[in-house]
């Protein structure tokens, strides 16, 4: 097998997740990958062996980069709660060009690749569970401060709380009016905060 040139790896995995994302895997063509990678045929091969492998390289990139701001802004928030309350209009508030108003690159992939593609399918649903998961140690911890009651659910409160991110940033994609928008992410952000008050999901 020929080797690949010389490349930036993180450059071309940062542009093969941007254009999977935007395009999803099937409508992504290798002569966009060529464009989008600046790389000959030759060369993806060489280096991400085929289309499938680097579409899984650009959803693990996907989900490290999503797990990483999540905990930052986790870490910078005042309370769990807050942090969790938080990540709602940290979409919202998103420049018009920021490819993250579009909707999560692992439910897109789900969707696009569940009856065709079930390798793919089924990377995303772990990281889609691994996401999950870190959503439901942030509320074990509003827990454990006493921000919610000592038997909320953090299991069901951390699905729901994936549902609700999922449904803002599918809306977020379709446009429309800002106001409705931004008014969705306040009420979603203002039912979690309200949990401290004492939480349904036992």
């Amino acid at each position: 097998m020929a080797r690949a040139a010389n490349y930036d790896r993180d450059a071309a995995l940062d542009a093969a997740m941007t254009i999977f994302w935007r395009k999803g895997y099937h409508a992504t063509s290798l002569k966009d990958l060529e464009t989008a990678l600046a790389m000959k045929p030759g060369s993806i091969y060489a280096a991400f062996e085929n289309k499938e492998n680097l579409y899984l390289l650009a959803i693990e990139r996907y989900f490290d980069f999503s797990r990483e701001g999540f905990r930052a802004q986790m870490a910078a928030a005042k309370s769990p709660l807050q942090g969790l309350a938080s990540q709602f209009s940290k979409y919202v508030e998103l420049a018009d060009g920021d490819q993250s108003r579009q909707a999560c690159m692992l439910m897109k992939t789900l969707v696009d690749t569940n009856s065709t593609d079930p390798t793919l399918a089924k990377a995303s649903q772990t990281y889609l569970d691994q996401m999950c998961a870190e959503f439901e140690a942030a509320f074990e911890a509003a827990r454990d401060a006493g921000e919610i009651p000592a038997d909320a659910d953090a299991s069901r409160l951390a699905r729901r709380f994936q549902a609700n991110i999922t449904a803002l940033r599918v809306e977020l994609q379709r446009g429309g009016d800002k106001s409705h928008i931004q008014s969705l992410a306040e009420d979603m952000a203002t039912e979690t905060m309200q949990l401290g008050a004492g939480s349904s999901l036992h």
